[in-house]
């Protein structure tokens, strides 16, 4: 064996997997160079995972990484709006949420996550659903953000105090739903609410107003995408910019939108440079 085989080669670390470290300080990264896979190998709480361009997968999925996106994506400062779409880009997003196209969708590999989590089966990681208190409302989490939850809690009521649009949207909530293992709706992969990281925000009443995309999908299959912003549920800036400082990114950011939707995802923040 030569020596470069036997050691770690931290210089030469993707900068993203270096990112993912930082966002997660608390958790041990043991990372060495795989000369037999030529790829960086990662050791997670007992879990051993390969780079793969990003997918980061256990070493049974390597042959079908084609199948899978990569754990870090760009997520957008500001809202897409539709108004600045492309018939081309329309003809994408169309062509991406067919249900054809849904049904085959692997999307990104928890295997990662429920390294961190201890999520891979829903037995494990009931041991770490806790539940608690937010903006009023009980539900259920995973216990690791549990404090990042208080935080934006501390956060959102702050403002409240001198912001009648934020204390508006702390009266109008309705419920708050976190925990729920289940697979995403139309495909075949569990969704983040199985590992209690997602939050969903119900408001009272929307004032007719749209939250979800598939809803949208529902009444208007072709167009659903080009519908306005101003048509759309919205939480205040202020309180997005909330949940961002403290690590969650939000639904309404996507193409696919879900404006209830928050998941804890301190990495895409970090590698977006969000805060």
């Amino acid at each position: 064996m030569s020596f470069l085989s036997a050691v770690t080669l931290p210089f030469l670390e993707p900068q993203e997997l270096r990112t993912l470290r930082g966002s997660y300080p608390d958790i041990v990264f043991d990372t060495s160079y795989d000369f037999e896979t030529d790829d960086w190998k990662i050791e997670i709480n007992g879990t051993t995972l390969y780079w793969a361009g990003g997918k980061i997968l256990p070493a049974d999925k390597l042959d079908n990484a084609e199948l899978y996106w990569p754990v870090m994506y760009k997520y957008n400062k500001d809202i897409p709006d539709p108004a600045d779409f492309t018939e081309s880009a329309v003809n994408d997003i169309r062509n991406f949420t067919s249900a054809e196209k849904r049904s085959k969708q692997a999307g990104t590999s928890l295997d990662f996550f429920d390294a961190i989590y201890d999520s891979k089966t829903r037995q494990s990681v009931e041991q770490h659903i806790t539940r608690i208190q937010f903006l009023g409302k009980y539900t259920n989490v995973h216990e690791r953000i549990t404090g990042p939850l208080q935080r934006v809690e501390n956060r959102i009521r702050t403002l409240a105090q001198s912001d009648k649009e934020v204390q508006d949207f702390i009266n109008n909530l309705a419920r708050i739903d976190s925990y729920n293992w289940r697979e995403i709706g139309d495909r075949s992969s569990r969704s983040f609410h199985s590992l209690g990281i997602a939050v969903d925000i119900l408001p009272k009443d929307w004032g007719q107003k749209n939250i979800y995309w598939a809803w949208r999908r529902d009444i208007d299959s072709e167009n659903w995408m080009l519908l306005p912003l101003e048509r759309r549920w919205i939480p205040p800036e202020s309180v997005i910019k909330a949940f961002e400082a403290e690590g969650f990114i939000w639904g309404g950011k996507w193409i696919v939108w879900d404006n209830m939707h928050f998941e804890y995802h301190p990495e895409l923040i970090d590698y977006n440079h969000l805060r």
